[in-house]
């Protein structure tokens, strides 16, 4: 096995652990995440306390497993959210073509032109924060670059002879693009949604952190950062560095997983390390 794969292959592990660790995390912890324990607060990393407590008394280590189901939820969420914008948007611009194609593009090139961030934080700043609200405006401002790509492989595709053969066929628009493009553009949905899971977490942990995104009393990595971000000068450092090391772990192996899928799903755009989606994106423009 190749040093490239074993990276993939470790990435995969990483995560696998992780999503098994957060899922069942009561198999781990029984200890409560909201808890308090005003006699334990503050206590370093030790016996009875793995990772130490907040300055609440609440266990960091309960806290980290709990936190993580939110914020991979947020991350797959709202990723499945913007796939099926991106996908949807970018299917039908590709296909039509003519002005409705151009209209379409400018409205996404008007649209990558703000920040998404910044949009995240005006929206967020009008509305009451909650875990549906989170997700749904990731979902929102990041479909953008989705929709170009597929559009791109979708401009590939539609001259194809089973396409010319299902339209000669009478087949509607609607089929013609869920039954015949939309899989062929699988590996290049898949990947990039991957990659969009990694950075919905950041985007999360970034909201949270600004307290605008997990309501307080919710744990999430991005609460117990903001959390800690006070006490850390009181010597905590165990309260936001455990999970700040959580998020780079999980973003960084997510990386060199979709990283090993692109690889594996699209080996014809890949040649000489050089990846072709840049190419595809200045096309598509």
């Amino acid at each position: 096995m190749s040093k490239y794969k074993t990276v993939t292959v470790i990435s995969f592990m990483v995560l696998m652990v992780m999503a098994i660790m957060v899922i069942g995390a009561p198999l781990f912890t029984a200890k409560d995440p909201t808890a308090v324990e005003l006699t334990k607060t503050l206590k370093p990393p030790g016996q009875g306390n793995w990772l130490g407590t907040d300055e609440m008394g609440r266990d960091i280590w309960t806290r980290l497993l709990y936190g993580g189901r939110v914020s991979l939820l947020v991350g797959v969420a709202s990723v499945a959210v913007s796939t099926v914008l991106g996908v949807t948007y970018g299917a039908v611009s590709g296909y039509v073509g003519g002005w409705i194609d151009r209209v379409l593009m400018r409205i996404i090139d008007a649209l990558l032109c703000l920040p998404s961030m910044l949009i995240m934080l005006v929206i967020q700043s009008m509305t009451k924060p909650s875990l549906t609200n989170v997700v749904l405006v990731i979902g929102f401002t990041t479909w953008m670059q989705m929709s170009r790509l597929v559009r791109t492989e979708v401009l590939s595709l539609k001259e194809r002879e089973f396409v010319l053969a299902a339209k000669a066929a009478g087949t509607p628009v609607w089929k013609i693009i869920l039954r015949h493009l939309v899989p062929h553009c699988s590996p290049t949905i898949i990947v990039m949604a991957t990659v969009g899971v990694g950075h919905a977490i950041l985007s999360e942990a970034s909201l949270s952190f600004l307290g605008l995104g997990i309501p307080p009393h919710q744990p999430s990595w991005g609460n117990m950062l903001i959390g800690g971000q006070n006490q850390i000068l009181a010597g905590a450092w165990w309260i936001p560095v455990f999970p700040g090391a959580m998020i780079i772990c999980t973003v960084l192996a997510i990386t060199f997983a979709s990283d090993g899928l692109q690889h594996m799903l699209l080996p014809m755009n890949v040649k000489e390390g050089v990846n072709k989606w840049p190419k595809m994106l200045k096309k598509a423009a």
